[in-house]
């Protein structure tokens, strides 16, 4: 039996084969398309993937080293470009594309380059609240940056004339879409800074990203920045967003919305005149009553400090006083009266001639003095006795003493 003597190791084929992939020159540095799938960041910091497309898969493997230069989240679905080198993992025997660089696709790249100038602006202070004005909320004059022909601008005249008819709108028809864009939306803004609109609308209708992006160039966002005009961006539908949405000073997810926002309803306008109206009139009604209540009050105190009350009043004050006084003298008369009484009444019981009226007599002697002690008299001496209602004269026979 023969001995077969081309027999080779795994080890051996696996080497061969990535010698033949390291001496293809196109297979180092090679750039590929797909869809990331099965995306693993593992904790060393490598990124693990599969890069596919409808006919075919690719291992894919970035190393920690070369993250630096992602500047995304590499996530399921994202459609990218991976450049590389696509070399031979000798001990499992399977080649793999070692990533160096992956950008993201066509969208991709306009997102990434989208997102690069939205975070530089975002820390230069441009997309700041501070710095945003107050959008007027009574516009005579509206300024329009847009296409001269389209939905956008038909929808901004039909809603902001519907909402009042009085509101003058000045069209600046600018190129929107283009290479040309971006200087006619700029000329646009400084055209109608200068007519000294009361507030500008900037925008287009929708489409795809390449259509908005005129809207997301930075030349654009420092003019929409450094307007002295309100600015209401109006770019593409609900969902769009541009980096002019940022900078200025209110976004409005459509242009019919951002009419909305800068032209308020003249029916509104007429309902709070009507309200302020009637306000002021209430205000008004109440002042004029408390200022009424005020004058009547000080026409009583005038009236109450006029001298012909004053004197009313102290004639009234005098004539009370003198009744007052004269009552007082009337209760002092009164009272003296039946105080005379009683003193008339003790003197007539001291009173000598009441005595003699009531049978006594007052006995004197030949001098007139009175006799008040029988001591004072002697038999045969006269002595003189006043009655009621005349003299006796009579002398003394007899001394009789009373015993004590």
């Amino acid at each position: 039996m023969a001995v077969e003597r081309n027999i080779y190791s795994v080890f051996q084929v696996n080497g061969y084969i990535k010698n033949m992939f390291t001496q293809d020159f196109m297979l180092r540095t090679i750039s590929v398309r797909g869809e990331a799938s099965n995306v693993k960041y593992h904790s060393s910091g490598h990124i693990y993937f599969t890069l596919k497309d409808e006919r075919s898969t690719l291992s894919c493997v970035m190393f920690a080293g070369n993250r630096r230069g992602l500047s995304f989240s590499l996530e399921e679905g994202k459609q990218i470009v991976v450049k590389g080198t696509v070399d031979v993992y000798e001990r499992d025997g399977k080649y793999q594309l070692y990533a160096k660089e992956i950008t993201l696709d066509g969208n991709g790249q306009l997102y990434e380059k989208f997102e690069a100038l939205k975070q530089e602006l975002l820390e230069m202070g441009m997309f700041a609240e501070e710095y945003k004005q107050p959008i007027p909320a009574y516009s005579r004059l509206i300024g329009v940056v847009t296409a001269p022909t389209g939905a956008a601008v038909r929808d901004i005249i039909n809603i902001a004339t519907r909402r009042n008819p009085y509101v003058q709108i000045l069209l600046y028809p600018a190129i929107v879409q283009g290479e040309q864009a971006v200087k006619s939306i700029i000329n646009g803004i400084h055209a109608l800074e200068e007519k000294q609109v009361d507030v500008m609308i900037v925008g287009r209708g929708g489409g795809s990203i390449e259509d908005l992006w005129a809207f997301n160039e930075r030349a654009v966002a420092e003019a929409i920045f450094n307007c002295s005009v309100p600015v209401i961006s109006a770019v593409g539908h609900e969902t769009d967003t541009t980096i002019a949405d940022f900078v200025a000073d209110l976004r409005a997810p459509t242009p019919s919305a951002a009419a909305e926002l800068a032209v308020a309803e003249y029916s509104q306008i007429l309902r709070k005149q009507q309200e302020y109206r009637e306000s002021f009139q209430r205000q008004m009604n109440r002042l004029i009553s408390f200022q009424r209540s005020r004058l009547e009050n000080y026409q009583l105190r005038i009236s109450y400090k006029n001298p012909v009350n004053r004197i009313r009043e102290q004639r009234m004050y005098a004539l009370s006083m003198e009744e007052k006084l004269k009552r007082a003298m009337e209760e002092q008369v009164k009272e003296k009266r039946h105080m005379l009484s009683l003193y008339i009444e003790r003197l007539k019981g001291l009173s000598p001639i009441e005595k003699l009226n009531q049978g006594y007599g007052f006995v004197t002697d030949h001098t007139g003095a009175a006799v008040r002690d029988v001591s004072a008299l002697s038999p045969g001496d006269s002595i003189y006795v006043d009655l009621k209602n005349g003299t006796v004269k009579a002398g003394v026979e007899e001394i009789t003493k009373r015993r004590k």
